[in-house]
């Protein structure tokens, strides 16, 4: 079984900075709900009845392709902090992390898929994709759901369509959101034009790590609200038509500028770079401010000697969970920010100065 401190050594497919319109959209993920027939839902369900579903659902998950391909981890048996790893690599959500009874998620090597058991349903079938990939991603979720549906009877209303524990999801069980990365708007505070935007076309505005989280670093994560009465298609076709004039906007604005005050972007940028450079402490917050104006930097050709796909693996690397793995020890505050700082240091000393 792949071990859970490998993950140190590396950053997921949806890190590696390739995918249509990079320089803008992270990532995108397409999430599947999902609930077996014949068993209550989660929100009904004792520790035993929970027991019993991650057991009927491990077991049918064995015998698909996709099983064969993918690790499954107890996260009842997970500590703390392997937990939060994954949480980090959005391979589980915190409500899964830190949630009760018996729950898993399974995963392979290039962290494209993960399946999480009893999160908020029974199944949650996740792929994620460098870039704008939502087309790519939707197949990846839609192969691994065929994959289990051979195996596994899922709850289902010719009716409604997909029965799931909230009724935002019943009908396809569909969520598809992608993740932004957009300085320039918030430098100029433009930001909040998006926000009502998109909310009025029954579009969601997240943090970096979804529902209930704030943004960090500049990251927002935009997503579907609605799944019922609407198909797969007109879902990703909804979102497909809108980022690419988000994309746009940030990107004009970011051009604005360098043409406008380049000086006052420059210098934002090159003293983010001289922080991370030569930094003894610093903490998570204030590493995702700087990482994020180094990306601008990057992405805007002013940073030449950073590679973004060093940049994309710090953002993950240098979070608390992270740290403690890579240090093999367990960390308070203080020490995680002496860590971090560190660590970084090496990592962009690398790459030249």
């Amino acid at each position: 079984m792949q071990d859970l401190n490998e993950l140190t050594s590396r950053s997921g497919e949806w890190l590696s900075g390739g995918g249509r319109e990079a320089d803008v959209v992270v990532s995108c993920r397409v999430r599947l709900a999902r609930n077996v027939a014949g068993f209550p839902f989660l929100t009904r369900a004792d520790d035993e009845k929970r027991k019993e579903i991650e057991h009927y659902v491990k077991e049918k998950l064995q015998k698909t392709q996709v099983g064969q391909t993918t690790n499954y981890w107890d996260l009842q048996e997970l500590s703390q902090v392997d937990r939060q790893l994954l949480v980090e690599r959005h391979l589980i959500s915190r409500d899964h992390a830190f949630g009760r009874g018996p729950r898993g998620v399974a995963f392979g090597p290039d962290e494209k898929v993960s399946i999480m058991v009893n999160e908020e349903d029974h199944l949650r079938i996740q792929a994620l994709r460098a870039g704008l990939e939502l087309e790519e991603a939707f197949r990846l979720a839609n192969e691994v759901d065929n994959d289990l549906e051979k195996e596994i009877d899922y709850a289902f209303s010719s009716q409604f369509g997909y029965l799931t524990a909230c009724p935002t999801n019943v009908g396809t069980g569909l969520r598809v959101s992608v993740m932004l990365h957009l300085p320039a708007l918030v430098i100029t505070r433009e930001i909040d034009k998006v926000f009502q935007a998109v909310s009025k076309i029954n579009l969601a505005v997240r943090g970096l790590y979804g529902e209930g989280t704030q943004a960090s670093g500049d990251f927002y994560q935009i997503s579907n609200q609605v799944t019922l009465g609407k198909s797969e298609e007109e879902i990703i076709e909804n979102l497909s038509s809108v980022i690419p004039q988000i994309v746009k906007y940030e990107r004009k604005v970011r051009q604005t500028l360098l043409q406008s005050k380049r000086l006052v972007l420059e210098d934002k940028i090159w003293r983010a770079v001289g922080v991370l450079r030569f930094a003894r402490s610093i903490s998570s917050e204030e590493t995702m401010e700087l990482l994020s104006l180094v990306r601008l930097g990057v992405n805007l050709g002013l940073i030449q000697d950073i590679p973004i796909t060093t940049v994309n693996e710090l953002f993950v690397l240098s979070q608390p969970a992270h740290l403690q793995k890579i240090e093999r020890a367990q960390l308070n505050s203080h020490e995680r920010d002496e860590v971090r700082a560190r660590y970084i240091r090496e990592r962009l000393a690398r790459n030249g100065r």
